[in-house]
């Protein structure tokens, strides 16, 4: 596979529609291709277009219910690259259909290739410039470095934001002008798919339109979602929490000593009392990256930056089932598993690095967001008039 070139910036502004409209017309031949790629696959697996539309209209709903100008925007994109809304959905809701279609196809939970990923937090203690930092190796298929793009959206009813993305998705990692961050990382449980929740996209994409962390909290907080997931939470001004969340059921994880890394395992106590953690029988590798991220970050604690962060996730150890995972076949498909890309978010600066496919030689290219964080407020100091 040659070295991609880098993301393409999309800018759309305007009403739902709009906006839609306008990231089909600048990433078309991406969306077309993602597409593309997700049909097949599906198609490979035995799923007819009537089932796979059926199945689709299900997240319709949920979506709609959840948001109707989500697929106002969709029905944007979808009008601009001449598909129908269904290939809009299938995109935002990927993760999800591509796991009940494998449901479907053998009727169990076997094996299915799914985003194993590596997520960091980096306080302002542990810092070296007092910033908070917040990174991401998004592990998936290696063919998704061809359709992802980072898009910029300028909001007249909320703050600006950017994320990085699959072509044609609402939201992956980023953050907004007023400071709030975002990522995620693939959890399972015996809990998942008993019943159908909101897709994990739409969610990513409500916390981005939030301008009160508290709000950004409750969208992961309080929302049914049909499968597991981690997500991870911050603020530029040094509030982080993660959030490892079965479909019914929300756990917290906290920095420790100004450093918190995620992988694809549950470490919530509370939450290894209450639920089985099938997600580390796709991804053993998962019990070692987290730690060795910590074991590299650790020695610098309190001069940290984001060239120290970089040199963590881009590590070999146990190469191809390693932090930084290079290109390799998956197993059951033709397709290859790889780290697509890192990203590193300094939400203070209003800057976002990526690198795709970063184990083939990490070139980060910067992308920024004007920013319009708050101020933190201090309590007046109380007055006493003498009696």
């Amino acid at each position: 596979m040659n070295l991609p070139l880098p993301c393409p910036l999309i800018e759309i502004s305007g009403t739902p529609f709009e906006r839609g409209q306008q990231y089909g017309e600048q990433a078309s031949e991406r969306i077309l291709k993602g597409i593309d790629h997700y049909k097949s696959q599906l198609h490979s697996s035995g799923l007819k277009d009537d089932d796979l539309a059926t199945m689709i209209d299900r997240f319709a709903g949920a979506i709609e219910d959840y948001g109707s100008q989500y697929i106002e925007e969709m029905k944007g994109i979808a009008h601009a690259v001449n598909e129908e809304l269904t290939a809009i959905l299938l995109l935002n809701a990927r993760t999800e259909i591509l796991k009940l279609a494998r449901r479907r196809e053998t009727g169990q939970e076997d094996f299915i290739q799914s985003d194993g990923c590596t997520g960091v937090f980096i306080m302002p203690s542990a810092s070296q410039d007092n910033t908070f930092i917040h990174a991401q190796n998004w592990d998936w298929k290696a063919e998704c470095a061809e359709t992802a793009v980072v898009l910029k959206v300028k909001r007249e009813d909320g703050p600006d934001f950017i994320t990085f993305t699959e072509a044609g998705g609402l939201a992956r990692t980023g953050f907004n002008s007023a400071g709030i961050t975002i990522s995620g990382n693939y959890l399972e449980t015996e809990r998942d798919y008993r019943e159908l929740g909101v897709p994990l996209a739409i969610i990513r994409r409500r916390v981005l339109e939030q301008d009160q962390l508290a709000m950004s909290m409750q969208a992961v907080y309080g929302t049914r979602k049909s499968a597991s997931n981690n997500m991870m939470i911050g603020h530029a001004h040094g509030i982080a929490i993660d959030f490892e969340c079965a479909p019914d059921e929300t756990f917290l994880v906290h920095p420790d000593n100004g450093i918190l890394v995620h992988a694809n395992h549950f470490q919530s106590p509370v939450a290894l009392s209450k639920l089985l953690d099938k997600g580390v029988f796709n991804m053993p590798d998962s019990l070692y990256r987290d730690l060795r991220v910590r074991q590299l970050l650790e020695p610098h604690n309190g001069q940290i930056n984001t060239d120290t962060v970089k040199n963590a996730l881009s590590d070999m150890f146990e190469t191809p089932y390693s932090v930084c995972r290079p290109p390799r076949k998956s197993p059951l498909s033709n397709n290859q598993s790889a780290t697509v890309a890192m990203i590193i978010m300094v939400p203070g600066e209003g800057q976002i690095e990526v690198a795709l496919l970063p184990a083939l030689g990490a070139h980060f290219w910067r992308y920024s967001l004007d920013m319009q964080v708050k101020p933190i407020q201090q309590p007046s100091q109380a007055r006493t008039n003498a009696a």
